[in-house]
């Protein structure tokens, strides 16, 4: 690869009209690159706008009690119910999107890498829709009981399964998600495309994402306690770095050594 862009670079030196075409591609290179990560930062604020409207949507209506108490407030607005849920499977399609649009802006820096977080991310939202599976199943378990009359008992047991296999199952996406950041984190942290500080705060997020994550297969009890404890920082790193793309993008003046 280096002899090759070597090789370019001398030819292109020699003829005016090559090089004029070398610093063309370039130029437009570094135009598509600025863009996917606009692209990345404003899918940062998005994601995570619309995760919080959804997870309220849901944590309203369910409410906390009993399982009848729960399943007769979710059947008495099972419509904004279902809305919040598919707010969520919103987020899990736009986390596809912002994956990647962060693979395409730090791709220059190291395509292997990037190639890399893009895959463990990817691998969070094929699981996060597994998840929003779950809970459509779990909202007509809820309606299903009051509307058929299924013994309640039986109805709860088939809730309980599938909010085991959800939390389980989001437990892992957690740390494939928390290791594709962790990646792209490095990634900008290397490149210096946003402050470095910026990128520190989001790759020690990303690493308590994954500790929390990783525990909460071992104490599944404290599931939402380890939850409380990962969701700042790291909404803290996401917003952001969100906001720092949408304003500013990335430095696209990329050294030759840091391409692969």
């Amino acid at each position: 690869m280096t002899t090759l862009r070597l090789d370019s670079a001398i030819r292109a030196s020699s003829n005016p009209e090559d090089q004029t075409q070398l610093e063309v591609e370039k130029a437009e290179a570094a135009r598509t690159q600025r863009t996917y990560a606009r692209l990345a930062g404003f899918l940062f604020l998005a994601v995570v706008a619309l995760a919080v409207a959804g997870g309220s949507i849901l944590s309203q209506v369910a409410g906390t009690g009993t399982f009848a108490e729960r399943a007769a407030r979710i059947a008495a607005s099972e419509r904004l119910y279902r809305t919040g849920l598919s707010i969520v499977v919103i987020v899990s399609l736009g986390s596809v999107l912002l994956a990647f649009s962060l693979y395409a802006a730090l791709r220059p820096v190291n395509r292997l890498l990037a190639q890399l977080a893009l895959i463990f991310t990817l691998e969070d939202s094929f699981l996060a829709l597994i998840v929003r599976m779950c809970g459509f199943v779990r909202a007509h378990l809820y309606v299903s009981a009051l509307s058929i009359g299924s013994p309640m008992t039986a109805v709860q047991a088939q809730s309980d399964l599938m909010s085991s296999i959800a939390d389980f199952t989001e437990n892992l996406g957690g740390i494939c998600f928390g290791i594709g950041l962790l990646i792209f984190f490095y990634l900008f942290f290397r490149a210096r495309y946003i402050p470095r500080a910026l990128s520190a705060l989001g790759f020690f997020a990303s690493v308590v994402w994954i500790v929390f994550y990783f525990v909460g297969l071992i104490f599944r009890q404290q599931h939402e306690l380890f939850q409380r404890i990962a969701f700042p920082p790291m909404g803290l790193a996401d917003v952001l770095t969100g906001l720092y793309l949408m304003l500013f993008a990335v430095k696209t003046a990329a050294p030759d050594h840091q391409l692969a």
